[in-house]
């Protein structure tokens, strides 16, 4: 990174001798991972640019946009409604954060026993070793686990951090619920942000926004083809990216990728050979930078298709109608279009079974891997379940449990060497 840069972390508050020592191990572990790939599409270099970027340029950009008089919000959770920060030219950044190197700085007034995750990101803020945690005007939490709910409590001390109640059922009285908070969400951007947001504002923000799912989306279609044309950790890359990206320059270089893959497809070329044994991902979310699950299954010789996580079809799953033509209208369409996202938090759950079993049908998953963080009780507790729906439906299913850190790297290799043995003989 050029001087300029350190001259802007320095100026941030970043603890620079503790940030060096963060970005010193990235470039290798991503040249191992990404870089050594074979027959790699061409569009990736925007991704590897912007994510060797991700502190530097990206940052930049943001203060340019804070000097200038626009919000800037910090968020954890796809439920968070980012139209109503895109309505008042705000930028949303995403902020959780996927890495062993901050946990233990989270354990300091963490409880041990709690999601990585959730230490993770709480490191980042203690250390001062993330520039966005430090150029966000305020957080955006959510009711999404216990964890979660009073951890903002505690982050509450270090940066001010707004909480949004999600309900836990999917009836009439929780849309209410949501629709309700959703409105108290707009006030409070609209009381950070001096704009007021009118329904005009709102559709070309939920424009936008669904520029981004379909592009996304367009990306998932492609990788149902076989051979497959691009690598699952290169999908997960660019979703995790999506998080903070400016939204119209990604949606654009989505696409342009798309074409690519597209034509790849229709010269029958790909990043493995055809009929690769094919696995879908379902589970807890993998921010950035953790890609240890899909490196450890794609050098065993399959690919993964597919993610049924917040970090994968959840984010950009389903579209917000764009006919509301009243500010009510567009709220109840912004609501029921997130309480139509599967998280294990909800209860009952039975639409999150089907919508892995239609993922992996879609995908002509050859089995399908459920992964969740250590101390994640819902999606621990509700792998069952979904195990059970998945045996029903004839599909192998590998529930596995990791961390952040590498210490397992082995023994999940060896498990997932001997699930796809069993699969494919």
């Amino acid at each position: 990174m050029s001087n300029a840069y350190r001259e802007m972390w320095r100026d941030l508050g970043l603890d620079l001798e503790r940030h060096d020592a963060f970005l010193a191990a990235l470039p290798g572990a991503f040249s191992e991972v990404f870089l050594q790939q074979d027959n790699r599409p061409a569009g990736m270099a925007y991704f590897d640019n912007l994510l060797g970027e991700a502190h530097g340029r990206r940052v930049e950009e943001i203060l340019a946009h804070k000097r200038a008089g626009r919000l800037v919000a910090g968020t954890f959770c796809v439920f968070v409604p980012e139209e109503l920060i895109l309505a008042v030219d705000g930028v949303s950044v995403g902020l959780c954060a996927g890495t062993q190197f901050t946990v233990p700085a989270g354990e300091q007034i963490l409880p041990r026993n709690l999601c990585p995750l959730i230490k993770s990101l709480v490191g980042f803020k203690l250390e001062r070793i993330c520039p966005y945690f430090q150029v966000v005007d305020f957080l955006v939490g959510e009711t999404t686990c216990d964890g979660k709910k009073k951890t903002w409590e505690i982050l509450n001390d270090y940066v001010p951090t707004y909480v949004m109640e999600l309900p836990q059922r999917k009836e009439a009285a929780d849309l209410a619920l949501w629709e309700g908070e959703i409105y108290r969400f707009k006030e409070e951007i609209e009381r950070r942000s001096g704009q007021k947001i009118d329904s005009e504002k709102l559709n070309a923000a939920i424009k936008k926004a669904n520029a981004r799912r379909a592009a996304l989306q367009r990306l998932y279609q492609a990788r149902r083809a076989d051979p497959v044309p691009i690598s699952g950790k290169d999908a997960l890359l660019i979703s995790q990216l999506a998080f903070f990206d400016d939204p119209d320059r990604f949606t654009a270089q989505v696409n342009a990728l798309c074409e690519e893959l597209e034509d790849r497809i229709a010269r029958g070329e790909g990043v493995t050979s055809k009929g690769a044994p094919r696995l879908l991902v379902t589970g807890t979310p993998m921010p950035l930078p953790y890609w240890k699950l899909h490196h450890l299954v794609e050098k065993s010789g399959a690919v993964i298709i597919g993610e049924e996580t917040c970090t994968g079809s959840r984010y950009f799953a389903g579209m917000v109608p764009e006919d509301g033509e009243t500010l009510s209208q567009q709220v109840k369409n912004l609501a029921r279009r997130l309480l139509d996202i599967n998280c294990a938090c909800f209860t009952p759950n039975t639409s999150r079974m089907e919508d892995i079993l239609r993922l992996a049908r879609e995908g002509k998953a050859d089995g399908v891997i459920y992964y969740s963080l250590q101390f994640c009780q819902t999606y621990a507790l509700e792998a069952r379940q979904v195990e059970k729906a998945l045996r029903e439906a004839g599909l192998p299913v590998l529930c596995l449990e990791s961390d952040f850190s590498e210490k397992d790297a082995a023994q999940l290799q060896t498990r997932i060497e001997a699930f796809l043995e069993m699969i494919t003989s």
